[in-house]
């Protein structure tokens, strides 16, 4: 009490009316009688807000000012709601003078003095922030409907108690239903394809562990017909605990399975002929070449031949390219069924193949050859016209084994073939 009493002393000068002070609060402040609703007093506030005068403030209602209220039984039970708590709110909307709305937030307590009850109703203008509100809103819908409409699922990993949410977008991703999948980590783990769920679960915990800046991993995972689709899987930490523990992760699962499937025929591409599905020349080389520097560490002989298809030309003019895509396939299968799994065969270009067979001298390799020209005459007996196949047989042995002798033997030993009528096989001389 002494405190109070010296304020004003020590202020140096009286205080300033209560009233002046409501005339400079920010908000409008408003007495009611609860009986009647009129307004016997307000702020400068409470008419400025409304684009009226003072007496014209004090000839309303909270019925004729307050958009949301309606008659007096309405206006009974606000009442009643008023004296039954300690400040009783209300979102409304004000009428404005030149016609428009403002939004309000009313904030009511009860007082009596001198024997009579008075309501005081303090007012804020709250515009703005509904205007505020209702464009975080709209965004907000307007950023799930376009994470809707790009087909990316969302995930949330609430660590501590294991839950996780799956999006309805995931869900409809691995084909199910909104009330499907449990939200459990395990839901999801147990999905992930066998070969890269230790590659996966790593990548999470390095990430959890601080030691990466994110987890971002591409694997296979389950769906609900048992096929699996590739996705593209990110995610980060964003809350951690009071002794720095991840405790949410969040992140986003895109289907990236037409990609893996394009990549994965364009590796195929670059090692497979398109036409037979054999190795192709580059896939041969690197073959060639391995298997050169494996026979000489180990002292073993290499064969190789060099198969050519008889008069493919006439084939092409006779009965169309068509067609002589149809035989050079049919060969190449005929050829490859003929061989051991250890050896290669790829298309060579054209209509050639190339036979690389380890461990097989110079002698084997000619009976191989003689069996595949035999296979394809039986195979293809009934073409016109005939199909048949030359081939030239090359092997070498030792450190002084080189490709290009390979191949300049193997080759020489087509054109002998050719030379001496064609459907034959003819072997390289030894050196």
């Amino acid at each position: 009490m002494q405190e109070a009493e010296e304020l004003p002393a020590q202020l140096g000068t009286a205080l300033p009316s209560v009233e002046r002070l409501f005339d400079h609060l920010a908000d409008a402040v408003y007495l009611i009688d609860p009986d009647t609703s009129c307004i016997v007093w307000g702020n400068r506030k409470a008419w400025e807000s409304l684009g009226l005068s003072r007496d014209d403030v004090l000839d309303h209602s909270v019925l004729s000012l307050q958009k949301d209220v309606h008659g007096m039984p309405q206006w009974a039970q606000i009442a009643d709601a008023i004296r039954g708590s300690d400040c009783f709110r209300f979102i409304g909307r004000h009428r404005h003078q030149q016609g428009h709305e403002v939004e309000v937030e009313v904030n009511t307590t009860r007082f009596t003095l001198d024997g009579r009850e008075y309501f005081l109703s303090v007012a804020r203008d709250i515009t703005r922030r509904v205007a505020q509100e209702a464009d975080a809103q709209w965004r907000e819908k307007q950023l799930w409907f376009a994470l809707n409409e790009a087909g990316d699922g969302l995930w949330d990993w609430e660590v501590s108690t294991g839950a996780l949410f799956f999006s309805p977008q995931l869900k409809r991703m691995l084909g199910y239903g909104p009330d499907e999948m449990a939200p459990v980590l395990e839901t999801w783990s147990h999905n992930v394809h066998p070969e890269d769920v230790q590659r996966v679960m790593a990548a999470l915990q390095a990430h959890m562990q601080g030691k990466c800046f994110r987890y971002e991993a591409e694997y296979r995972i389950r769906n609900r017909d048992g096929h699996y689709l590739w996705v593209h899987d990110r995610g980060r930490v964003c809350d951690h605990d009071a002794d720095g523990q991840p405790r949410r992760v969040v992140g986003m699962v895109q289907d990236i399975s037409a990609r893996k499937t394009l990549e994965l025929q364009l590796q195929e591409l670059a090692t497979s002929d398109m036409l037979t599905g054999l190795a192709n020349r580059r896939q041969g080389t690197d073959f060639l070449k391995a298997q050169v520097e494996l026979c000489q560490r180990l002292g073993l002989p290499l064969g190789l031949a060099f198969i050519d298809i008889d008069n493919f030309k006439a084939i092409n003019d006779l009965r169309g390219h068509l067609v002589g895509d149809k035989v050079i396939q049919r060969v190449g299968q005929v050829v490859k069924d003929g061989v051991r799994g250890s050896d290669l065969v790829c298309r060579w270009g054209g209509e050639e193949f190339i036979v690389i067979a380890p461990n097989t001298g110079i002698e084997p390799m000619g009976l191989v050859a003689e069996k595949l020209r035999l296979a394809v005459m039986r195979e293809l007996a009934s073409h016109v016209p005939p199909v048949t196949i030359s081939v030239g047989v090359a092997s070498a042995a030792g450190l002084s084994m080189d490709i290009p002798s390979l191949l300049e033997g193997a080759d020489a030993a087509l054109y002998k073939a050719k030379q001496g009528g064609r459907n034959r096989v003819a072997l390289a001389d030894q050196r």
